[in-house]
This record gives C-alpha cells, structure tokens and sequence, in this order.
C-alpha cells in the first residue's frame, strides 16, 4: 500500500514539474533569435544582457526562454543556457509570405516571434526584443489577460514587448493566417500581430489587481511599460504618469542601439545600457581586441616620432611635363585618401559592443597614430591634418555635457558648436591642399648624385 502511494505522488509531481517548467514557473520572459543579419553578434550580447539583468539584477520570479532558430551557434546556444540560465526552445524559422517586397527583408524572419504563442507549458509569457532596456521588476504583467501591449505610437501597438496567454488553437490560427498571407502592414511581426488584435486601442488599461490574481481579456498597458528612447531627448528625463516607467525601448535606427559604442554621447541613454552589461556581463571577450589594437596604435606613434620625416614625393622626378602632372595627381589622391583612412579604419576595428568610454578611447588614438602617419608621409601640417580630430573631441564634449536643462538646448549647443567649427574645418582642408602642392613642386627632383650624372649626356645631346 505504502509503495502505491509512493508512487502515485512521484506521478504527481512529475505531471507538476512537466506542468511547471524546469524550475517550477508558470510564467516566462521570452525572446527570439536568428540568424542572416550583419549584427547578429551585436544581438546575441544584447540578449545575454537582457536575460543577466532580468535574472540577477531585478531577480524575476519567472523563466527565461530564448526562441531560437535552428542555425543560431551551438556555442551560443551553450552560453545562453549554462551561463545565463536560459531556457532555448529550437524552432524552425517560419516563412514570411511578405518577404518580397525589397523594404522588408531585414524583418523576413521577426514572425518567428510568434511561437510564443506555442509555448504552453506556461500561463503567461512575456515577449521582448532584445532593445530593451528594464529599469526594475515587472512580474506584474503577469497578471495581464490573454494580450496586452503598449501604444507607444497613438494608432499601431508595439511587439518590443507585449504580454499573451500561449494558446495551441491562437498558434495554429496565426500559421493558418500566414499561409493565406493576411494583409500586413509592415511586412513583419509588427503588422502581422497588429492585425490579429485590431480593436486593443479601445481597451481598458491595464492595472494590477493588488490581491495578484490574473485578468482575462485584452488590454493596454501604460506607456511607462515600453517607454519610446526618444521622448527621453526632450527633457533629458523621464516624466510618464501613466504607470511606473520600468522598461525603455529603442526602436530608432538600427545603427544607434544602445549597445553600439559610438551611441553615446550622440544619444545618451546608451550609456545606462552599458552600466547593465559592466554589472551583469561585462567585457572579457572584447578586452583582447582593445589590448591588441592600444599597443599597435601606441607601437605606431611611438616609431613616427623617433623617425625623420621621409617623403614620398621624392618617388617623383623631373620628367616630361605630362608625367610629372600625372604623378603628382596621383600622390595627391593617395595623400588625401591616407588622411580619410586615418579617420575611417579606426571606427571599423573597435569591436562594436564595447563601452563607449573604451570605444572613443580607442578610436580617438587609432585615428592620431594613422594620422601621424600620414603627416610624416607627404610633409603635411600635423595641426591641419589634426583639425578634424580636434573637432570630433570638441563635439564629445559638447553632446557628453551633463548639465543641460532640456534635450531642445542640448540640440541647439550640438548645431551652434557644428555651426562654429565647419569653416575652421573648411579652411584646414584648403590648407592642407595648398601644403600638398607646395611639398609636391620642391620635391619633384632627383637626389643630386644622379641629377649630376644626367646633366653631362644632356648637353651633349644639345651640341
């Protein structure tokens, strides 16, 4: 008797378990990755950060759960779970009927957004992108209905984040809808959801009961739940009544995400998504390229100042008159496409999810080292050739200044300081132009040894 009872609760509580999830949650925060962009590294940090401070910052009582395609890395499929104590879900990548316009490719595989709806092991679920950035808990949402999203645009909800019940009968429904490819207006998740919840916008806000049960029905939750980034840039602060302001998205230009170094101080809540990642995740895997690339910068100014300035114009000669044109037009393009590298390569080698504070660093030293270069190449003015350096650490400057009373002023010091230096800037490149030419008609000669040489056949050919 005793050994039925045994097991009859052991099938209890594997039911539960299986009920429950792996570590007892019948909810979930959820998000989805794939693969096939230029930044899907630079997503996969941002997931790990989001999940880090989810789990050991905000201490979330609710499971992790990474929708993930197929051919996402086993590696980062590893990290995610044994480090960040994520639960992956494998799916295959859903196909997007809308995918043919040209506009939408780079949202061909954001529908896969919508296996969460399959995830019925949980009551609720909290979906997000991985732009989020969460200012404290919201394990309230969970007591939200079957749908509940943010209108952070006065007419189309938002799928940043959005609260659903998983439904198997709601899944098969939507594939049923794709397969007929239902009008869309986006071409992505966006749409998509947005047609299959067409009257949100007249529902109640939501409000959690204080007792904590759960809500049936739809509902809109308060803008403080997915706050718009760039509302933040008019007043330089929050100030949204409606709600607790919990959680910012950044749903601007894909190249001014927060994780980017160079986001900050051009917008300056990257810099807040950067304090998450040094407490939750840190910079180990970016520290090697920055060591390596500070001691080749630092290698590359210390051996131009310890060298004479050689002169690559002295590859020229005194030839025929069309071949000396044709030389120096060539040494004048590669002078002024050296200084352009000098500014450009630097950007491109700093590892792009690094803190910004590192990532000017670097940037501002690659850019002097290759400058100098340059400057001892063709005998150019160090401080012309520096203008423009001088300029992008002014702006730093001007945009990082802390104590602006509004996001209107802020904007306007940005366009004045712009205003002041662009002819400074103007005037340099003339100068360095006019030194260019100059260095290009003294040193258009042959050393003397060979010019003495030449000039005897010379006369002799003249008489």
């Amino acid at each position: 008797m005793a050994s039925k009872v045994l097991l009859i609760m052991c099938l209890l509580l594997l039911v539960t378990s299986r009920s429950t999830g792996a570590t007892g949650h019948r909810n979930a925060y959820a998000t989805m990755m794939y693969m096939g962009t230029p930044r899907d590294y630079e997503f996969y940090v941002a997931i790990r950060v989001m999940l880090r401070s989810l789990s050991f910052k905000f201490r979330v009582d609710a499971d992790l759960v990474v929708i993930a395609s197929m051919d996402v890395p086993a590696h980062w499929i590893h990290t995610l779970e044994e480090e960040d104590g994520a639960k992956v879900v494998r799916v295959e990548n859903l196909k997007n009927p809308y995918m043919s316009d040209e506009n939408h490719d780079r949202f061909k595989l954001t529908l896969n957004k919508i296996y969460a709806w399959s995830l019925v092991e949980y009551d609720r679920i909290i979906m997000l992108d991985a732009d989020n950035l969460f200012l404290q808990n919201t394990d309230e949402l969970f007591q939200c209905g079957q749908f509940c999203a943010v209108f952070i645009n006065p007419c189309i909800f938002h799928t940043g984040l959005f609260v659903l019940e998983p439904s198997s009968t709601v899944f098969k429904d939507m594939l049923h809808d794709l397969e007929l490819g239902r009008d869309n207006s986006d071409g992505a998740d966006q749409g998509f959801i947005g047609g299959c919840f067409p009257d949100l916008l007249d529902q109640p806000l939501f409000h959690p009961p204080p007792n904590g049960t759960k809500l049936n029905g739809t509902f809109r939750l308060p803008l403080g739940y997915q706050m718009d980034a760039t509302y933040y840039y008019l007043r330089l602060r929050w100030s949204v009544p409606c709600g607790p302001n919990s959680v910012i998205t950044f749903p601007g230009a894909s190249w001014l995400k927060p994780w980017y170094w160079w986001s900050w101080p051009i917008l300056p809540l990257g810099i807040q998504w950067h304090e998450q990642r040094r407490e939750t995740l840190g910079y180990d895997s970016e520290m090697p390229f920055v060591l390596i690339q500070s001691i080749l910068y630092l290698g590359v100014i210390a051996a131009v100042t310890r060298l004479a300035r050689p002169s690559l114009t002295k590859l020229c000669y005194r030839g025929a008159e069309k071949t000396t044109t044709t030389i120096q037009a060539i040494l004048k393009a590669i002078a002024i496409f050296s200084i352009f590298v000098s500014y450009t390569l630097p950007f491109l080698l700093v590892p792009h999810t690094i803190h910004p504070i590192l990532g000017w660093t670097l940037y501002l030293l690659g850019s002097f080292a290759l400058s100098c270069i340059a400057t001892n190449a063709f005998l150019l003015p160090i401080l012309r050739v520096l203008t423009l350096w001088l300029g992008i650490v002014g702006a730093l400057i001007v945009m990082a200044y802390p104590w602006y009373n509004d996001g209107v002023v802020r904007a306007l010091s940005i366009f004045a300081y712009a205003f002041f230096v662009a002819p400074i800037l103007w005037i340099s490149m003339a100068k360095i132009g006019s030194s260019l030419h100059i260095s290009l008609e003294r040193e258009v000669f042959l050393p003397s040894r060979i010019t003495e040489s030449i000039q005897p056949t010379s006369f002799n050919k003249l008489y």
